[in-house]
């Protein structure tokens, strides 16, 4: 595979995972504000489901391709903005993996107060915490990936 079609694989792939950290966390937010589990449920049925098949491919993939991409322009793995990118990779998926878990939480337990015609749960409020306070952290991890990979400062 071309440099030219890695590169725009990678480019889509990091495009994808910014708008849809994004999009999910604004659709997250705005449904969470309303406090109406009907709405609630349904946006966090929505949010999983993009997650899965958006996020979750995305995240498989830019690895691949910016390991290919690398090796393509003979950077190895070890160089700095490489390497720091790679870390930061890490740290969002670390706090990716738990935002996924605490997502469908969410649902069920708003799909529940829905069911049922009661309030949204403590528990719901505080994993809604956990989540949006995980948010923060991963999406300027990412912004910096993405600040990386266009500048590639020399460390």
């Amino acid at each position: 595979m071309s440099y030219e079609v890695l590169l725009f694989l990678h480019v889509i792939g990091a495009t994808v995972l910014l708008g849809t950290g994004a999009g999910i966390a604004f659709f997250m937010v705005v449904s969470n504000h309303s406090k109406d589990p009907r709405l609630i449920a349904h946006v966090a049925g929505i949010v999983v489901l993009a997650d899965t098949l958006f996020t979750a491919t995305a995240a498989v993939f830019q690895p691949v391709t910016g390991y290919f991409l690398a090796k393509d322009a003979g950077w190895p793995l070890s160089e700095g903005w490489v390497a720091l990118s790679l870390a930061l990779y890490v740290i969002v998926g670390a706090f990716w993996l738990p935002v996924v878990w605490i997502q469908i939480k969410l649902r069920s337990l708003a799909t529940t107060a829905r069911d049922t015609g009661q309030k949204l749960p403590p528990a719901y409020h505080r994993l809604y915490r956990i989540w949006f306070a995980c948010g923060f952290p991963a999406f300027a991890a990412v912004l910096t990936i993405v600040w990386l990979m266009l500048t590639k400062p020399t460390f």
